[in-house]
C-alpha cells in the first residue's frame, strides 16, 4: 500500500499510551495521597492547581523522557491526547511557568522532606521483599553542569568537571536516601555520611526488623576510622576499599608467598592475603584483605599489570552467629565488594531516566528538582517490578521501557459515559496489556 498524501483529524490520539498504566499504578499505591500530606500547604490559592496534579505531571514528564527542558510543559499543555492519557483535563495541564513557580515555592527545610518520602518508599519495598540480609551501598554521583553559565552550588569535582556531587545510598535497584550537595563536597564531607547511615539503620530496625542483618559497602572515599567506629557501634557489617598507604605497601611486600591464597569464581581468579593492620592515626587493628585478579578476559595478567585492591572489613570468619543468615555466614569478602559494581549501574540507570543538568540558577529549586527525579525513578522501578516484569526485564533501562512500552499509540474514545483508551490488537497482545492493567489496579499499597 502506497500513501499518497497526509491529512489531519479531530480524533483524540496519543503517542504515549503507556503513561496511562504508570499513572493508574501511582494512583493506586497511594503516592499522591502521601505527597499531598507533606506538601499540600504549598498550594497558596484555590486558583492554583492541586499539588497532586503537579506531582503527577512532573513524574510523567520524567517517565516520558522526550525532553528535559521545562518549556516542554507548554507543548504538553496543548496536547489533548497527552492530557487524556495521564487522566487530566486540558484546562488542568500545567504550563512551564506554573511548574517553575512550583519548584521555586520550596524552602530548604521543605526540600529535606523528600528524604522522608524516599525512606518510606524504601521500607515499603523492604516489607515486600523481606530480605534476610539488607545490602546497602554508599557513594557520590557527579552531575555534570560544566557548561552552565551560573548555578548556585556548582563547583569543581574529582572528575575535573564542575557540577553537583550528591551523596546517595542505594539498595538493589533503588536510591533509598540522598543528600543533594555542591560539587566541592567530597565523599565523606562533614557528618553527612554518619548521620544518614545512622538514620537508615535505626529506621530499618524500627520499621522492618529489629534483628535485621545489614551489610554496607563503599569505596575508598569513605575510608575513615570515625565512620568505621560508627558502623561498628550500630552493629552493622561493612566492606570498604582502603587507601594503599606506604605502611600498607611495606607490610604487603613483606608477606611470604605462603600467605597468599586463590579464590575462583566463574571465569575469574583472585589472589589474596589477609592480615591485621592499624593505620598511623588509628587506635584499633582491623581486618584487611589485599587482592588482585590473575586474569582479564581469560588472559593471565603479568605480575606488574595486576591491579591491586585493599579492603577493610569488620566481618571475620568467626563473627556471624550460627543463627545468622547463610548469605552472611558463607559470604566471601572479595565477592561482596565486587558486587557493588551493580550499585554503580544504578547511577547509569538514573542518568538514563533523568538528567544531570539542573534547570535553575538557585540551589533550592535544583534540589527540589533532583529529589523529585529520585522519587520518580524509584516509582518507575517499582512499576517495572509490580506491573511490567512479565514482559520487560527488570534490568532494562528507561530508554528500553520507553521504546517498548511507553511510546505506544492509542485512541481515546468516549462511549456510554465511559472514556476508553484503545490500542491495536497486535500491541494489546504483545504487551499483555490486560494483565498489566489488572496489575496496576492491585499493587501493594503504601499504607
Amino acid at each position: 500500500m502506497r500513501i499518497n498524501g497526509i491529512g489531519k483529524t479531530d480524533e483524540t490520539l496519543t503517542g504515549r499510551g503507556g503513561l496511562l498504566f504508570f499513572v493508574r499504578y501511582l494512583t493506586n499505591i497511594g503516592i499522591f495521597r502521601l505527597l499531598t500530606e507533606h506538601f499540600g500547604d504549598l498550594r497558596k490559592s484555590r486558583k492554583g492547581l492541586p499539588v497532586a496534579d503537579l506531582f503527577k505531571q512532573i513524574f510523567c514528564f520524567f517517565c516520558d523522557g522526550t525532553s528535559r527542558h521545562l518549556t516542554y510543559f507548554d507543548e504538553l499543555a496543548g496536547d489533548a491526547g497527552y492530557a487524556g492519557t495521564i487522566e487530566q483535563s486540558p484546562e488542568t495541564m500545567a504550563s512551564s511557568h506554573a511548574i517553575k513557580r512550583f519548584f521555586r515555592s520550596f524552602s530548604i527545610f521543605k526540600v529535606w522532606v523528600f528524604r522522608k518520602i524516599l525512606r518510606k518508599l524504601f521500607i515499603w519495598r523492604l516489607r515486600i521483599a523481606k530480605p534476610d540480609v539488607i545490602r546497602i551501598d554508599i557513594d557520590t554521583m557527579v552531575m555534570n553542569n560544566n557548561d552552565a553559565d551560573a548555578r548556585q552550588g556548582v563547583g569543581p569535582t574529582y572528575k575535573k568537571i564542575r557540577g553537583f556531587q550528591p551523596f546517595q545510598v542505594t539498595w538493589g535497584r533503588f536510591v533509598i536516601d540522598a543528600v543533594f550537595r555542591g560539587g566541592i563536597c567530597h565523599s565523606n564531607h562533614g557528618e553527612t555520611v554518619a548521620r544518614t547511615v545512622t538514620i537508615l539503620v535505626n529506621l530499618i530496625r524500627r520499621e522492618y526488623r529489629d534483628d535485621a542483618v545489614i551489610l554496607l559497602t563503599c569505596d575508598c572515599g569513605f575510608f575513615d576510622q570515625k565512620l568505621f567506629n560508627t558502623f561498628e557501634k550500630l552493629g552493622i557489617y561493612y566492606v570498604s576499599a582502603a587507601r594503599m598507604t606506604e605502611d600498607a605497601k611495606t607490610l604487603i611486600s613483606s608477606l611470604p608467598e605462603t600467605d597468599f591464597r586463590e579464590l575462583r569464581k566463574e571465569e575469574q581468579t583472585w589472589q589474596f592475603a589477609e592480615f591485621g593492620f592499624c593505620c598511623d592515626a588509628w587506635d584499633t587493628f582491623r581486618r584487611f584483605i589485599f587482592c588482585r585478579p590473575l586474569y582479564e578476559n581469560e588472559q593471565m595478567l603479568l605480575t606488574f599489570e595486576r591491579p591491586d585492591t585493599l579492603l577493610v572489613t569488620n566481618l571475620r570468619p568467626d563473627t556471624p552467629a550460627e543463627s545468622a543468615p547463610d548469605e552472611i555466614r558463607h559470604l566471601t569478602i572479595i565477592s561482596a565488594y565486587h558486587m557493588r559494581g551493580a550499585s554503580e549501574l544504578i547511577f547509569r540507570a538514573l542518568e538514563d531516566f533523568g538528567t544531570e543538568q539542573m534547570p535553575f540558577k538557585r540551589f533550592v529549586p535544583n534540589a527540589a528538582f533532583y529529589y523529585m527525579m529520585l522519587i520518580a525513578f524509584f516509582l518507575f522501578e517499582t512499576f517495572k517490578e509490580d506491573a511490567l516484569s512479565p514482559i520487560i526485564p527488570l534490568q532494562s533501562y528507561a530508554g528500553t521501557v520507553r521504546r517498548l512500552f511507553t511510546d505506544i499509540a492509542g485512541k481515546i474514545v468516549s462511549h456510554s459515559g465511559r472514556v476508553i483508551l484503545k490500542f491495536t490488537t497486535a500491541v494489546f497482545r504483545r504487551l499483555q496489556l490486560e494483565k498489566v492493567w489488572e496489575a496496576c489496579h492491585s499493587p501493594p499499597s503504601l499504607f
